[in-house]
Formats: structure tokens, sequence, C-alpha cells
């Protein structure tokens, strides 16, 4: 059985950018408004991982006290700035069906 979660493909856009570096604009298209709660915790939970490997935030960061990148992550998919494709539905041929 595949597993959608890791199927889930990111797009690359721009990050926010450091102080004294060149400003890139960021795409004027965003990616549409999810609808399901579920693909919605998925996308974030992906981004959360790609934050917690050291993926720069596309998106204001508290500079004081805790913060978790959970909670950067779930910003940034609702503000559309995480650009995601699903995989291809299967086909319902019975392939496979024992």
């Amino acid at each position: 059985m595949r597993n959608d979660v890791d199927a889930i493909e990111f797009v690359e856009t721009p990050e926010l950018q450091a102080e004294g570096e060149p400003r890139v604009e960021a795409p004027a298209v965003t990616a549409p408004p999810i609808q399901s709660r579920f693909l919605f915790v998925d996308v974030a939970a992906q981004r959360a991982k790609q934050l917690r490997r050291g993926a720069r935030p596309r998106v204001a960061v508290p500079t004081e006290g805790p913060f978790k990148l959970e909670r950067v992550a779930m910003n940034e998919v609702t503000c559309g700035l995480v650009d995601y494709t699903l995989p291809s539905a299967r086909s319902s041929t019975g392939e496979g069906v024992a």
C-alpha cells in the first residue's frame, strides 16, 4: 500500500531574505486554499519537516519567546506559500485486487 503523505511533492518557492541579502520577488500566484483538513495536516507536517531540516521560513517568525516550527508551517500553508502536488488518482481497473 502506498502512503499518499510521502507522495506529496513540494514545489520550491523563494524563501524570505535575511538582512543584507538581495531581495527576490515572491511569485504573484499562491497555492489554492486547501479544503480538506487531512490534506492541510499532511502538507503542514511535510513543511515542518523541511523547516526542522534547515529550510528557511517563508513567513515572519516571532523574535521573542518560544515558537514551534509546526505553527510556522501551518501559517505558511494557510497563507498559500507552500506549493504542493497530489499524486495522480489510481485507476479503478481492479489490478492488484485478490
